[in-house]
Order: structure tokens, then C-alpha cells, then sequence
């Protein structure tokens, strides 16, 4: 089938749905988006009815506005600096309105298998249990919503969750008057471990890391700190982090300021967290720091430096598989978080299938999936073409070092990506590449 005129099936409607499903409207391409939920926003729908949004009621983005903001879309100016969770999914209810997203979504009716046709294409059986048949297959269904829990040695005789179920001090737990264990140490865990040490609630917290973490401001000299740098992909990135290193003892970054553990890596080695608050609540005792779970005894927890705590609760704040229950996992899967695609996007092999949203961009996802999508739809219609499977595979190995190659052997960060750099690349090396190879392939066959 000739390219520009090819049927296209997009799993999800969160950021990276709506971005692949507006762009491909821009270009033209006919396509149909599947949605487990009644709504769109994916991880952003507060109780989203897929039980895939990680969201908790008092949940604010951990990245400014400005940096959020898509670049054909901003944020409104009145929006503070970290909007709320509520502000980002009206933020989205905007977008999919303002470019008409909504007609071409299937609400409450995801898919439930995905696997290649014999004609080259993709069959689909839906929620409804109908098949669907289309040339090209865009995965866009998050990776934040298959919670990853430890394997401590032991029982624990208490109640325990993962951070994906927390909404508040009373949801779905009553967390009052409670010897409350928060393991791991992102932003996530940060926020909680903050909200449920408010002496308000009369509970003992306790946070216990594996690795500890660098802690960076929200706000440097009054700013967003995300909006005084930026990476330059002119530069070796080695160098970019190790002069912010050389700054970060100014910025109170180190973990033992605060009596957490001291880090196992450097800063930038591994995704620091982002708080204010955080540092304020160790130093003022309402968090008790310890490191890492050694064994569960009952309702009691020993650490590997030899000391133990008696806790009632447990909330693992560590971190999501990279799952999609819709195809076999011997034809695609994710084990450990490894998935190897070329720009992010492509699975040397599987021409017909593209992925969208599955990295860990820095600073944000948001900006990172639109840059994928102006890709997409250049190759939904033959605008661009991949390059031979032995060199997407160099690449991959050659982006995974680039990108990830300097961080911590953890699966949070096998999809390490820095934003700005791999958004250069598309724009000014790849897509131009790609739309060359996709000439040349004209040419032979004309």
C-alpha cells in the first residue's frame, strides 16, 4: 500500500497518543486511536478508570511550565510554575480540543492482542472482541502504570503498597498515627514521604534508600532551576555534567546535608530528586533516614547497617516495569526495562511498528514525544525512511552510550535520554537523513 494513504492504529491517548495522533493528523494520515479509559490523559487522569495513572491527589509536575510546554501548544501564562495534576490534564483536554483528537479516539475500547498479518500489516482485536486490520502499528501505552516492587528476604506482617495506589493520607489506606516505611528515593517517594510526616497526622516516617540521591532545588535565585540551563549538544555531555558538578555543593545537592546515606554514584549519574521540602523534613526530624532493606521479620524491618524499625506500613516507591499485555511477550517485551529501539522509536525488524514515549527524557516527556511525532508522521508517509537493520543496531548501541551510557546499572535508567540533545539530532541529522534515504528508495523503484 502506498504509504501516504496507509491505516494507522495508536494505542493509548496520554501525551505520547495525543502527540503521535495530532501530528499524524497534520500530515494527513488516517488513523484510529484505542483507549482502555473513558478519558484521555493516561497517567495525568487523577483515578483514571484504567488504573493506569500513577497520580496522587496533591501531586504537582516536578517540571516548570516552561519546559513542559509543547512547542506548537505552550502552557497558559496563567498556570503557576509547577501546575497541579489537575491543571495538566485540563492542559490536554485543551490540546486534544483544540486539534479535534477526540473524533479519532475509541474510548473504553483498547486492545486487547497485536500481532503481524500475513499481508505485512497488523490484526487487532479490540476490547469489543472485533478484529481490526491496519498497515502500521503506533505503541504509545506508558511505562509508568505495571508497578516494580523489591524482593526483600522476608515477610512483613504489616500493610504494604506500591506509590501507583497511594491518592492521600486516608486513601486507600488510613495512613494516621502510623509507623509508616517509604522505600526508594525519586520524586515520588520525596512528595509522599513529605505529605505523610506532616506532624498533623501523627505519624512516624521513616525513608530507606538502596542508592540515596542528589537533591536539586525547584528554585535557584528565585527561578525554576530548569529554566537557567540547558544541555548543548555541541558539547561533550561529560563535560556539561561534570562543570554542574562542580557547582552542585552550592545548591546543598549532597544527600548527607540531610543525614540520608551518601550517594553511590555522581550527580547526573543517575536521576537526582526534586524537593524543597524534603531536606526541610529530615532536618527537622520528622524524617527518619536509613538505607537500605535487609531483610522483613514480621512487622519489623532491619537495614543493612544493622539497625530495625517496627513499622504498620510499607509504601514501595520503586519505580514501573515497561509492559505491553497486548502482544506476545516472545514477539516484543521488556525484560529489565531493556528495549532496544532505534532513536527511541524503531525495533530493527519491525518496520511496520513504531513506539512513542518510551524514555526517560530529562527535563521532561512532554517535548521529547512531540519531537518523535513530527518523526512519525514523516515515515507514515513515506517521507522517511529507516536506515538497514545492521545500522540501526550500531546506533542504538552508539545513543544507548551517549545517552545512558554514564548512569547507574538500574532499570529506571536503560531509557536514559537528555531531551535536548536527541531533539537536535532528529532535527538536524536524522529526519534530514531519513528523508534522503526515503529519495533514493523513490528513485530505485521509479
Amino acid at each position: 500500500m502506498d504509504k501516504a494513504h496507509q491505516q494507522v492504529a495508536v494505542i493509548g491517548a496520554g501525551i505520547s497518543g495525543l502527540t503521535a495522533g495530532k501530528m499524524l493528523k497534520d500530515y494527513g494520515v488516517s488513523y484510529t486511536t484505542f483507549e482502555t479509559s473513558d478519558r484521555i490523559g493516561g497517567n495525568w487522569a487523577f483515578a483514571n478508570p484504567n488504573g493506569h495513572s500513577s497520580a496522587y491527589r496533591s501531586l504537582h509536575i516536578d517540571t516548570s511550565k516552561d519546559r513542559l510546554s509543547f512547542k506548537d501548544f505552550p502552557m497558559p501564562e496563567h498556570y503557576p510554575s509547577f501546575p497541579h495534576h489537575t491543571q495538566i490534564k485540563a492542559y490536554l483536554d485543551d490540546y486534544a480540543e483544540a486539534f479535534g483528537l477526540s473524533d479519532h479516539i475509541e474510548f473504553e475500547n483498547g486492545v486487547v492482542h497485536a500481532e503481524p498479518d500475513t499481508d505485512g500489516g497488523w490484526r487487532l482485536i479490540d476490547q469489543a472482541g472485533a478484529q481490526r486490520d491496519f498497515d502500521l502499528l503506533v505503541v504509545a501505552n506508558g511505562h509508568h502504570w505495571d508497578p516494580r516492587l523489591p524482593d526483600f528476604p522476608g515477610t512483613f506482617a504489616g500493610e504494604s503498597m506500591h506509590s501507583h495506589s497511594y491518592v492521600d493520607p486516608t486513601a486507600p489506606l488510613d495512613l494516621r498515627g502510623k509507623r509508616i516505611l517509604v522505600v526508594g528515593i525519586g520524586n515520588s517517594a520525596a512528595d509522599i514521604t513529605v505529605e505523610l510526616s506532616s506532624k498533623a497526622l501523627g505519624n512516624h516516617v521513616t525513608l530507606s534508600t538502596r542508592s540515596s540521591a542528589w537533591i536539586v532545588p525547584k528554585y535557584i535565585a528565585g527561578r525554576p532551576g530548569d529554566t537557567l540551563f540547558r544541555t548543548s549538544p555541541h558539547l561533550p555531555l561529560s563535560w556539561q555534567r561534570k562543570a554542574v558538578q562542580l557547582i552542585a555543593p552550592l545548591l546543598g545537592t549532597d544527600p548527607t546535608m540531610y543525614g540520608l546515606p551518601p550517594a553511590d554514584h555522581k550527580l547526573f549519574e543517575a536521576h537526582p530528586t526534586q524537593s524543597v521540602e524534603l531536606p526541610l523534613r529530615l532536618g527537622s526530624g520528622d524524617v527518619v533516614p536509613k538505607p537500605n532493606v535487609a531483610r522483613l521479620d514480621g512487622d519489623t524491618v532491619h537495614f543493612v547497617d544493622g539497625t530495625s524499625g517496627v513499622f504498620d506500613v510499607i509504601i514501595y516507591a520503586t519505580g514501573y516495569n515497561i509492559t505491553f499485555p497486548f502482544f506476545d511477550p516472545k514477539f516484543v517485551s521488556a525484560p529489565g526495562n531493556q528495549l532496544r529501539l532505534y532513536k527511541r522509536m524503531f525495533k530493527p525488524g519491525l518496520d511496520n511498528l513504531v513506539f512513542m514515549g518510551f524514555a526517560q527524557a530529562v527535563p521532561t516527556l512532554f517535548p521529547f514525544v512531540e519531537c518523535q511525532a513530527r518523526l512519525l508522521a514523516a515515515y507514515a508517509v513515506g517521507q522517511y525512511a529507516l536506515p538497514a537493520a545492521d545500522e540501526m543496531e550500531r546506533v542504538i548501541n552508539a545513543d544507548q552510550q551517549l545517552h545512558a551510557g554514564h548512569c547507574t546499572d538500574r532499570p529506571r535508567h536503560t531509557q536514559q535520554v537528555d531531551y535536548f540533545v536527541y531533539e537536535h539530532d532528529l532535527r538536524c541529522r536524522e529526519i534530514p537523513a531519513g528523508r534522503e534515504r526515503a529519495r533514493r528508495l523513490d528513485r530505485v523503484a521509479s
